[in-house]
């Protein structure tokens, strides 16, 4: 069945615009180009919240820091020789250990979705910055309840958690400015979806979905 693409709202493009950005910072090292752009960020400091401060962090870290730099402390916090300070991977979140049946379900869920991986793309689809894509994507293209029972199933549970590792990982300098960013927004979401779940009523097309994918996970357990 083809979804209608939904009406897009100024918050829905921001929401989307911090997903994606902090799938590009954790995707990979920043290029000159971004620091540039983060660092000339124009955050109204006047407000004092969580969020406010997280992107007043980002922009000064963002000044101190070059593209060379972060080379080096993005190889130290992600990968590592042999493995990194903070394995990025929802499945090692949820379960203690890399691809495991999270990620079966994950796959099975982004193939109903229509999400086809990339020939070039090593990383496993349960990766920080994979999911934030995803969920850039169910924002801007799809209906709220696509990404209500996606960001439940998939990020949820352990996004907090993540974060938290990200910003005590011992290399982390500029990561845990990132880190603090993705804590501030996340805390957000948390409260958006839970009032998207409090407005989707009982007979939405997407319960059926989820009752299916319940029965898949079932199938893989």
């Amino acid at each position: 069945m083809t979804e209608l693409v939904r009406e897009v709202s100024e918050n829905d493009q921001l929401r989307a615009d911090i997903y994606q950005l902090l799938a590009a910072l954790i995707r990979r090292q920043p290029s000159q180009e971004l620091l540039d752009f983060l660092a000339q960020l124009d955050v109204e400091a006047d407000e004092d919240n969580d969020m406010t401060r997280a992107w007043l962090a980002v922009k000064l870290a963002a000044a101190q820091f070059n593209a060379e730099q972060l080379e080096d402390e993005y190889f130290a916090v992600f990968l590592g020789v042999g493995r990194g300070e903070v394995l990025p991977y929802g499945s090692w979140f949820m379960t203690g250990s890399l691809m495991d049946k999270p990620l079966a379900l994950l796959r099975n869920d982004l193939k109903q979705l229509g999400f086809e991986r990339e020939d070039d793309v090593k990383e496993p689809e349960d990766h920080v910055a994979a999911l934030c894509e995803v969920m850039a994507t169910l924002i801007l293209e799809m209906p709220s309840y696509r990404q209500l029972a996606f960001y439940q199933r998939h990020l949820g549970s352990w996004i907090a958690r993540f974060c938290d590792t990200l910003a005590a990982a011992p290399s982390a300098a500029f990561y845990a400015t990132v880190a603090q960013l993705a804590k501030a927004f996340f805390v957000l979401e948390a409260a958006e979806f839970e009032q998207l779940s409090l407005d989707i009523p009982v007979n939405c097309p997407g319960n059926s979905d989820m009752e299916e994918a319940k029965e898949e996970e079932i199938k893989v357990n």
